[in-house]
């Protein structure tokens, strides 16, 4: 297909960037289906980069009885963590536990459940702790004498999204960011569907629409129905969180208990910095300015004074994110406790749709295989799934096939990189193995000394990585690089920033920015 012709004839027109838009979009490019995929900001601008980072099987959902659910993203948790080894990490969890929180008896049985529900390769099973003289004991409050320790992994969940779609891309699919889907028309055999994109309008021709638009998923379904207000209302819940300098030195996690019976994570976040969430809040306003309240700062700062010896106050948050999950509507359900499990609906009243509600990062492998395991056939073309014995691009670290090998030996093959640019500094060429995988040799190709980089635009940039997340990554704009495609915007002094723009201003022939 071309870049950006007037107008484009493709078998799936998938509409959203996020996590679930960009699976689908992969999936159904590698079983040979004509694929565009739009989106109307950045990839994974919104819901999907502002997730808690991990790949889990959400232990607190069993409490809920949501078994399947936990099953079905166990069974994810590894064949993710070896398809992206790079952008992917195991991690160890510890849940200080003292009197007035849930039973011993009933965290073990949910442990033991958590254990066994799907099976495990190469994670740690769960255990308990004494705290006394262990390193995760050393932060706590002196009334935690004991933990529960348990495995999960941890995520870049923006990088993620976007290396989906440079896979959706290479195997044939076309990307376009920041292209709106301004209408449609729907005909028995296909989708007339209206695009505005940076270069103009874009009339496309589809075979079958995948409404994969998150937030917006239940207004844009009455817009191909021409049926407003005829879908199931999603309900909208706001996850904020925020992060503090390093509260703790070893690279385990705590899972907090609360009073209300909600959870709060603190993770090991980006080196010199702890990650605090998530708050779930209904929310009904602004889709595109989603933002963290005072009232949920205050929230995660308690919970954090709750657990840990040093105290924390709102004016020591070094940054905030927040983020709206559709979520499936359930009767009764609080915003926590609703499920984050996803439904597929379909419709072929004509060319066929398919509509994307809920569902998690860690799931996301597994929805968009279940949603071309309709598209296909509904298509004419029965090719069974391939992406759970597929790495993602960077992954194949030794071998095509995605291994446990990568994730256990990951670091070691991080030395090697080291040794072989051991004119860059080792963190440098650590912070690219995370990133880029085995695809840091075709970023930085013959470069081997700093001098070789090009102009370091803002601490840490390089004109080398720059050049290439816009060549390879759809990067456009200062935010799209320093707070989705890497977390260099946590590093830069403020201001510097505008280093950035001046530079991608230059780069693609427009006007400076105003300062």
């Amino acid at each position: 297909m071309a870049d950006n012709p007037k107008r484009i004839d493709c078998d799936v027109l998938v509409v959203g960037g996020g996590i679930n838009g960009a699976g689908i979009a992969r999936d159904a490019s590698g079983r040979g289906l004509r694929v565009l995929l739009c989106e109307k900001d950045d990839l994974a601008q919104h819901t999907s980069s502002a997730s808690s980072k991990l790949i889990h099987g959400g232990l607190r959902y069993l409490e809920q009885y949501h078994f399947g659910l936990v099953r079905k993203a166990l069974a994810e948790r590894e064949v993710l963590l070896k398809s992206g080894p790079h952008i992917m990490h195991p991690l160890r969890f510890i849940m200080p536990h003292t009197a007035g929180q849930r039973p011993a008896w009933l965290i073990r049985m949910g442990l033991f459940l958590y254990d066994h529900l799907a099976r495990r390769d190469f994670l740690p099973g769960s255990e308990a702790l004494s705290l006394q003289g262990h390193p995760a004991g050393a932060p706590l409050q002196p009334r935690f004498a004991r933990a529960f320790a348990y495995s999960d992994a941890w995520v870049d969940d923006a990088r993620l999204v976007v290396l989906a779609a440079v896979d959706a891309r290479e195997r044939g699919a076309n990307v376009l960011t920041r292209t709106r889907c301004t209408g449609l028309a729907r005909e028995p055999q296909r989708w007339i569907a209206t695009l505005q994109g940076p270069d103009g309008e874009l009339r496309v021709h589809a075979r079958c629409l995948v409404n994969a638009a998150g937030p917006w998923a239940a207004g844009f379904l009455g817009t191909a129905t021409g049926k407003p207000g005829a879908a199931r209302p999603l309900r909208l819940v706001k996850g904020s969180h925020i992060v503090l300098p390093r509260l703790f030195e070893h690279d385990s996690a705590y899972i907090l208990q609360q009073p209300d019976g909600r959870i709060v994570f603190a993770i090991p976040y980006e080196g010199r910095f702890t990650l605090v969430g998530t708050t779930d809040i209904d929310y009904q306003g602004d889709l595109d300015r989603v933002a963290i309240d005072a009232a949920e700062i205050d929230y995660l700062c308690a919970a954090v004074n709750r657990a840990f010896a040093q105290p924390v106050a709102p004016n020591d948050v070094v940054w905030t994110y927040a983020g709206v999950r559709p979520l499936i509507g359930e009767e009764g359900a609080t915003a926590s406790s609703a499920s984050r499990d996803y439904r597929l609906e379909t419709n072929l009243d004509g060319a066929p749709l398919l509509s994307v509600f809920g569902g998690k990062v860690t799931t996301f492998r597994k929805l968009a295989e279940q949603a071309v395991d309709w598209i296909a056939p509904a298509l004419g073309r029965r090719v069974p799934g391939w992406t759970d014995k597929a790495c993602l691009p960077g992954g194949d670290l030794f071998g095509r096939q995605p291994s446990a090998r990568s994730v256990l030996e990951f670091e070691a093959w991080t030395r090697t990189r080291q040794q072989q640019y051991a004119g860059l500094a080792p963190a440098l060429v650590a912070r690219y193995a995370r990133a880029y995988g085995t695809r840091l040799g075709a970023m930085l190709g013959h470069r081997r000394s700093r001098a070789d980089l090009g102009e370091e635009i803002v601490p840490g940039l390089f004109e080398v990585e720059a050049d290439w997340l816009v060549k390879q990554e759809w990067a456009q704009t200062a935010d799209d690089i320093l707070w989705r495609r890497t977390k260099l915007g946590l590093h830069i002094p403020p201001g510097t920033e505008r280093r950035l723009e001046i530079w991608l201003a230059a780069r693609r022939g427009l006007p400076l920015p105003a300062a």
